[in-house]
């Protein structure tokens, strides 16, 4: 079975991918919402593994926190705007279908992310990295995304969860909710762009210190995994 082209980048990052040509095609929708995750290792001090508590405050975060309304609301725009897909149509309906296809596709994505990184015993959650420097901070983030922390020393692993939920989300989604012309290489197709969305995520998580961490503290928010150090 052939591979999709962001597992063979992720792969080839880790040294353990065949050659493949990519493939590339367009994007007729993506998933908007993607967890936050909390417990960082603070700089200097030892890996611990979240507790039970801090996944399940991280779980509803990711589910119905701030992040996921905002970008569900923004991809409800952006696809309001573009007419996609066009069965849906236009108006306040319209947006609203928009928007709950995002929260659902992201909730999906965010279920099997927890899920399956719980049931191959990995921490899944984002760490900040305790290097200087832009590129090697946007390595780290990068490096995060297809990768998980497992056993008590918190060492680095591949990571099935991490690859696995963008496509899990897009894939419930086009077969539940979205017009019947939609198959799985749409579902595919969105599922990659949900795993770069992933990507640029968790790059923006490793740079917001001291940025949007200090508001979600005032309004009494779950702070993301990459809020302090």
């Amino acid at each position: 079975m052939r591979l999709r082209w962001t597992t063979f980048f992720a792969l080839s990052v880790a040294g353990l991918a065949p050659p493949l040509s990519a493939q590339t095609s367009s994007l007729p929708d993506a998933p908007a919402a993607r967890f936050a995750p909390s417990n960082p290792s603070a700089a200097g001090q030892a890996y611990t593994p979240p507790t039970q508590k801090q996944l399940f405050r991280d779980y509803l975060f990711g589910v119905a926190g701030p992040y996921p309304i905002f970008t569900a609301s923004a991809s409800a725009g952006i696809h309001m705007a573009t007419d996609s897909p066009p069965e849906w149509g236009q108006g306040a309906s319209a947006f609203g279908k928009r928007f709950a296809s995002s929260i659902g596709i992201g909730t999906v994505e965010t279920t099997t992310r927890f899920g399956l990184g719980a049931a191959l015993k990995e921490d899944t959650l984002y760490y900040p990295c305790e290097c200087k420097g832009v590129w090697p901070r946007v390595g780290h983030a990068i490096f995060s995304s297809f990768t998980a922390r497992r056993g008590a020393d918190g060492h680095r692993v591949f990571s099935i969860p991490a690859l696995a939920a963008p496509y899990a989300g897009t894939i419930t989604g086009t077969y539940a909710w979205y017009p019947s012309r939609f198959g799985i290489e749409d579902a595919l197709r969105m599922g990659d762009n949900g795993f770069f969305s992933y990507v640029g995520g968790n790059i923006a998580i490793e740079f917001l210190e001291g940025g949007a961490h200090p508001l979600l503290e005032k309004i009494h928010l779950p702070i993301p995994s990459g809020a302090s150090r």
